[in-house]
Formats: C-alpha cells, sequence, structure tokens
C-alpha cells in the first residue's frame, strides 16, 4: 500500500520506514513538520497517513490538526494517529467525523511489527483500531465528567439492555464502522430515521454531547466493551470492524 509517514524523531522516522519498506509498501519520503502533510498528501494520494499527534511547529498536536484537516480534504485516505501517552481529546477530535478508516495508538505499538502491520492493514481496508489504553483513559475521562455534569441530578443511564432491537442494530452497523447513510442503505430506512435512532442510543446510554467528545466513538466502545461483536446484525456484509488490540 501507499504510505506516508510524518514522526518527529529522526530515529524513529527511519525505523518505521524501514519496516514498512521491508514489507513491500510504497513510502513517499518521510517528513517531521505537520505543515508539510497536505501538500505531501495531495502529490502521493496514500491509502494511509501514518502521524505521530504531536509534530513541529508547535510542540502540542499540531500532528492531530494536520491529520483532521487532511482527513476532511481526503476522506478515503486512512490516518492512523499515534502519541506517546494516552491523549481522550486526541481521540475525539480525529473522530469527530463520520467514516471509517481511522486508528489510535500508543507509540510503544508503534515498534511492535506485528501489533502496527495489523493495524495499518484494518484501516487501509476501512476499519478502526484503538489501543485499548486509549479505550480507558476515554472511559475514565468520560466518566468523571459524566459526574459532575450529574452530580445531584440523578443522572440517567444505562446499559445495552435498554436499547430496541432495531436501536441494537444501528449500533452494531456502527461499531463495523458504517456511516448513516450506509446504516440507513443497510436497513432500508431514511437517513433521518437513523439519527433519530442514534440519538436515543446516546439518551439510553447517557452519552451526553459536549466539548471535545465524541458520542459516536463512546457508543461504540460501550458496546465493545460490554463483549459484543462488531457482527451483530444477520445477513449482513462484514466489513473490517472497530477492533480493540490487545494489552501487551
Amino acid at each position: 500500500m501507499r504510505l506516508v509517514v510524518a514522526e518527529g524523531s529522526a530515529i524513529l522516522r527511519a525505523g518505521l520506514a524501514h519496516v514498512l519498506e521491508a514489507q513491500g509498501h510504497q513510502l513517499a519520503p518521510p517528513v517531521h513538520d505537520a505543515r508539510m502533510l497536505p501538500a505531501l498528501v495531495d502529490v502521493h494520494r496514500p491509502d494511509v497517513l501514518i502521524v505521530n499527534a504531536r509534530l513541529a511547529p508547535a510542540a502540542g498536536d499540531a500532528g492531530v490538526a494536520a491529520a483532521v484537516q487532511v482527513r476532511r480534504q481526503y476522506p478515503d485516505v486512512g490516518v492512523l494517529l499515534f502519541s506517546a501517552s494516552a491523549e481522550p481529546g486526541h481521540l475525539a477530535r480525529l473522530f469527530a467525523g463520520e467514516g471509517a478508516g481511522l486508528g489510535y495508538l500508543l507509540q510503544d505499538r508503534m515498534t511492535d511489527c506485528e501489533s502496527l502491520l495489523d493495524a495499518l492493514g484494518r484501516v487501509a481496508a476501512g476499519g478502526t483500531v484503538v489501543d485499548p489504553r486509549m479505550v480507558r483513559a476515554l472511559a475514565a475521562a468520560t466518566a468523571h465528567e459524566h459526574r459532575e455534569g450529574h452530580e445531584g441530578h440523578g443522572g440517567r443511564g444505562g446499559g445495552l439492555e435498554a436499547l430496541s432491537e432495531r436501536e441494537s442494530q444501528v449500533l452494531a452497523l456502527m461499531a463495523q464502522g458504517r456511516t448513516n447513510s450506509a446504516i440507513a442503505q443497510r436497513l432500508v430506512v431514511s437517513q433521518g430515521t437513523v439519527e433519530k435512532r442514534l440519538a436515543a442510543v446516546f439518551d439510553k446510554l447517557g452519552i451526553a454531547a459536549g466539548p471535545g467528545d465524541n458520542r459516536r466513538v463512546l457508543a461504540v466502545l460501550r458496546y465493545l466493551s460490554a463483549g459484543k461483536a462488531p457482527a451483530a446484525v444477520p445477513g449482513a456484509r462484514q466489513p473490517t470492524p472497530y477492533r480493540l488490540p490487545s494489552a501487551a
């Protein structure tokens, strides 16, 4: 597959290039600056962009911003984001728009060839990969926000058993990485109906809209953490699903 790599460390940049080229992948010249990414993607049109969340020119989240920009301009390009520590806000920003073909790993996974190649294959095929430690960090942050936002107000929020059959089907299809339009086509309903059922899912699971979070991601993580399999809708053609890699 065609790949673009953006990493600030020259050593890690060279290591990634060596591993990926040894597997027969085509790499554009790796870069270290987030400002170079949009033009590089425009020229090379990669299958997947591999990018560190923290890149020059800023010490903050320039890599995340560049990845989001690339995704907005080129929605067919998969994005595999990675960082040294779990940053739930980065995950939410990456998943702020619809669409599959996204991944977020912690940096030590990038030096594990098997994990890296597996994640790349899934993202390129339209699936989504999320590091389990990121899941735990996001769940902890969400639980804290939920407690603060509902303290003294009897906040609601039930389990998956509260969902109707159709709501469960919508959630199962969303866990496969399908967009609202694809879910509507699969269930032979309007996109507006899908949106209403998703709103009911978020409400019943107690996932409120708020700055910096993404309800689709949180709902899917709730679904997977309950031990559900993404292939929960009988007869559906199975795209590469969301996957939570096993912890090291």
